[in-house]
């Protein structure tokens, strides 16, 4: 694909103007084989699609790009870069809690970039859905992420089935001790921008502490210093917690969204999309969110637990200050905790207690039981809201269209004459349900 049209695409689709340096020197590495070691918010995921773009040939139903990334929501952030400058190239993204279906009939024609979680490809590749030989570039993106959450056997069995390819690209946030041995990667470029894309000059880190061991009460405290309009990631150390927190924050009258691994998939991306739409100001999460999880404008990052490791303080810490962003970061303690050396922070604080004072959102969701598959477009839910709804452009917020859904956030004082004015209209001829999204 050409450079010019892959630079103007980028302008015109994503709306950035130019490269950035770690981008620039992805694109013109000389050699074939690239290890890209970047800090969260450095811009990878362009880096890496630039230049595999840059290597594509003409579409001729031969996937002839792959990308292997170790969670759902990693997958369909690189989908929302590469589909819009990969202009002329079907590009389908594989992964699970996806309709299999769906996915299935997708693979007809063949796709040129193929986005996958390691389960989902080599599920679709032992069921013969999809015939993988000799790409012209295999990513394996957020490698050390795929080590921790043991995809190690699926990507070489992966890397068995598709041959050689011409070239090879694996990103990470962190040094990696030994390269992968199935890859056979002798020679490569390796690109380095741990520090230059450090943001930690653009954080302000903060210690509240807290005279009791069981922190809620700081907590609930410190959320309600916050603006509602404002977006904060409270990360704890176990499910069980997350739980315990949401509970305690819905109590407490303050609205939130709850994140970890016991909940399923079309769950965990609601709650972003909650997060990422206006709709609650506060998303209650694990160390699953830490990484992969591109919301724009995280305004708070919130240690209610202390991280396991200096790794999960910096991923954590990276949801907030991102690109040219600024970021808060609060690291609640209390005397139970053994503070690590690597935690420091720029000062104090001691929010005042407010009782029982409500923390809620301007925007509440909807949800739309009808997306891609229906043939139902951004451009018809805005339509449809404005034609039967009484709301006008400005008062529709964030959209998220996904293959059989939607979620659009509207004014959260005008829903229930939202779905009054609309309960008895069709969506494109057909009746759909339309209902709020709790969280």
């Amino acid at each position: 694909m050409d450079k010019n049209i892959i630079l103007d695409n980028i302008r015109t689709k994503l709306g950035i103007d130019s490269l950035n340096a770690l981008q620039k020197q992805t694109l013109e590495a000389p050699k074939g084989n690239i290890i890209l070691i970047s800090a969260t918010g450095s811009g990878k995921t362009l880096a890496f699609a630039t230049r595999m773009l840059s290597k594509i040939k003409k579409a001729h139903e031969k996937v002839q790009c792959v990308v292997i990334a170790p969670s759902r929501e990693l997958v369909t952030q690189i989908a929302g870069v590469v589909r819009p400058i990969a202009t002329g190239f079907k590009t389908v993204a594989l992964y699970g809690g996806h309709n299999m279906l769906d996915e299935k009939n997708s693979l007809t024609p063949c796709p040129d970039i193929t986005l996958a979680t390691p389960g989902r490809l080599l599920d679709h590749l032992q069921r013969g859905n999809i015939t993988i030989h000799n790409p012209s570039t295999l990513v394996l993106d957020e490698y050390d992420k795929s080590l921790e959450l043991g995809f190690e056997g699926e990507m070489k069995r992966i890397v068995s089935r598709i041959g050689a390819p011409e070239s090879i690209i694996l990103t990470s946030a962190t040094k990696l001790d030994q390269l992968p041995p199935y890859l056979g990667l002798t020679k490569y470029e390796l690109i380095e921008a741990v520090d230059t894309a450090n943001p930690r000059s653009r954080m302000d880190v903060i210690h509240v502490d807290s005279f009791q061991p069981d922190k809620l009460d700081t907590l609930t405290d410190l959320l309600r210093t916050f603006s509602p309009a404002s977006r904060t990631i409270v990360f704890v150390n176990h499910r069980e917690s997350a739980e315990r927190v949401y509970k305690r924050l819905k109590e407490e009258n303050i609205d939130a969204a709850l994140y970890h691994g016991a909940l399923d998939q079309n769950q965990r991306g609601n709650a972003i999309e909650l997060l990422a739409n206006g709709s609650v100001p506060v998303l209650v999460a694990t160390d699953l969110a830490s990484r992969g999880l591109d919301i724009e404008q995280v305004d708070h990052v919130v240690h209610y637990h202390l991280p396991i490791n200096e790794q999960t303080w910096t991923h954590r810490n990276g949801r907030t200050a991102r690109v040219d962003a600024e970021g808060e970061i609060y690291v609640i303690t209390s005397d139970n905790d053994n503070v690590p050396p690597y935690i420091t922070w720029d000062r104090e604080y001691q929010p005042p207690h407010t009782p029982q004072a409500p923390m809620q959102s301007s925007f509440s969701t909807l949800y739309i039981d009808a997306g891609k598959k229906e043939k139902i477009s951004r451009g018809d839910i805005v339509g449809f809201l404005i034609a039967h709804s009484g709301l006008n452009a400005g008062e529709i917020g964030r959209i998220s269209l996904n293959d059989h859904n939607a979620l659009v956030a509207v004014p959260r004082t005008k829903v229930t004459d939202i779905l009054n004015a609309i309960k008895s209209q069709k969506l494109k001829g057909k009746k759909i349900r339309i209902s709020p999204l709790k969280p």
